[in-house]
């Protein structure tokens, strides 16, 4: 009798037992993934015991665990890419997008992994389970050169590109916050009307100015509207519709072929240039570019942003030929438009994560890829040819480096809320680039005076070994 009781007892609890498993099945298979991603879910970032490292690409340490914190060595200079992993505010940046790598197994709902520590604890014995590591592309002295020239000022943002792969060297954000002490200053960060927390590198939107002059001046040459003999006469003033163009500071360049047209930086011509293109060829080649479509890249980004081209009409397009009107996109994208030229035509796909490298070495890479090739070789090797120009005899005079042939354009974007960004695009050695970069100074007037310098700055630290 007792021996029926004690069996039907067994039976309650192993029926509870496989209730309770099916229960913790279904919270760890199904439900896990959507807790997980829960920006409300505390659990994901209770200690940073355990979590991988983030690591440029000779392996200096951008972001490690020391015990229960979590240290960036780096501060501000890299505090948007890089980012922050809270128990209190959760996880941004590179430490976002990687959460679930980063973290330790049985943090990130890696089921046989803590089916093995139950075991290990029932044998006496316990592992000590760490997140793998990212390797990131980034070099920390082009990083630094890079940060150290855009602090100069209260808001900018710079991208560091090798053209050959798409490989983000370098990427800085001003203003910026020390992610070390982010739980102690988060309100004053979030109440900061400066955006410390924004990544303008590859979320702020501008109208590039001149800058776009570059893809304007391709498409031009690739479709055969124009040829680096055309000509082009600029008074000071081109009326189109209810517009008047006018070139910078009231200038008038007279009459040019397009390398002068380039260098000298003529509105003028350049919303002749955008007519004679027309509207659908100028969108047919802002889609071969890519504008304002996904480049699936590892961090946040804002696509680039454009009139509905059924909205557009001849005053708008002749200011889009030269930047402005509706045209708004971000530094990243800028750095792959000199990418494009320096690569003979060939878009770049950006990425940052060189690897993922667990215990066992490196568990998987990043191959290179390509976005687009928006234009032929030839209009590339034109194109290259101009932006030369621009640095040995235009506007970007003060991107030259004794010794190297810098490719360079220009842009003093005009905005309504105050003075004119200052845009400097450009790649180096132009014989046979291996840096592409992109410049933008918030308020701060002429591109070639403010921009244009520190890109000279960040090529020299990019070219010194």
């Amino acid at each position: 009798m007792i021996d029926r009781s004690i069996a039907g007892i067994m039976r309650m609890f192993s029926l509870l037992f496989v209730l309770l498993l099916a229960r913790q099945a279904w919270l760890v298979v199904v439900e896990g993934p959507h807790l997980d991603a829960d920006p409300h879910n505390p659990r994901a970032h209770t200690t940073a015991a355990g979590r991988g490292a983030i690591l440029a690409s000779d392996g200096t340490p951008l972001a490690a665990s020391r015990g229960e914190s979590r240290v960036y060595p780096f501060g501000p200079v890299l505090a948007q890419t890089i980012g922050y992993a809270s128990a209190r505010y959760g996880a941004s940046g590179l430490e976002g997008a990687y959460d679930r790598i980063l973290e330790p197994p049985q943090q990130s709902g890696d089921v046989m992994a803590e089916i093995a520590q139950v075991f290990d604890l029932l044998r006496g014995r316990s592992r000590a389970l760490r997140g793998s590591d990212i390797v990131t592309t980034l070099e920390p002295r082009i990083q630094n050169a890079l940060f150290g020239a855009l602090a100069r000022y209260p808001r900018a943002a710079g991208v560091v590109l090798d053209p050959r792969s798409g490989a983000v060297l370098a990427m800085a954000s001003v203003p910026s916050y020390d992610p070390n002490t982010l739980d102690r200053s988060w309100s004053a960060l979030g109440a900061d009307a400066q955006s410390p927390l924004l990544n303008r590198a590859t979320e702020g939107l501008y109208p590039p100015g001149s800058t776009f002059k570059v893809f304007t001046a391709s498409t031009a040459l690739d479709a055969g509207v124009v040829t680096p003999a055309s000509t082009f006469s600029d008074p000071g003033y081109f009326a189109v519709g209810n517009a008047v163009i006018h070139d910078d500071e009231g200038e008038a360049t007279g009459v040019e072929d397009l390398a002068g047209a380039f260098a000298r930086s003529s509105n003028v011509d350049f919303a002749q240039i955008a007519l004679a293109i027309g509207v659908p060829r100028f969108y047919d080649y802002l889609d071969r570019w890519k504008f304002g479509q996904t480049m699936h890249f590892q961090l946040p980004i804002q696509y680039d942003r454009f009139s509905p081209q059924g909205q557009v009409y001849d005053g708008i397009l002749a200011q889009m030929g030269f930047g402005q009107a509706d045209v708004l996109v971000t530094p990243l994208r800028m750095a792959l438009v000199a990418a494009t030229i320096a690569d003979g035509g060939i878009e770049p796909r950006p990425y940052i994560e060189r690897g993922v490298a667990g215990p066992e070495g490196i568990s998987s890479a990043t191959r290179p890829g390509e976005l687009a090739e928006p234009i032929s070789a030839d209009t590339a090797a034109e194109m290259k040819n101009l932006m030369v120009g621009v640095v040995t005899r235009g506007t970007g005079t003060a991107a030259a480096i004794a010794g190297v042939s810098v490719a360079g354009k220009t842009g003093t974007a005009t905005n309504p809320s105050g003075r004119a960004h200052a845009w400097f695009i450009a790649f180096a050695p132009a014989e046979q680039p291996t840096i592409a970069l992109a410049i933008v100074v918030e308020n701060a007037g002429y591109g070639g005076a403010i921009a244009a310098p520190i890109a000279r700055r960040v090529i020299q630290a990019a070219l010194t070994k």
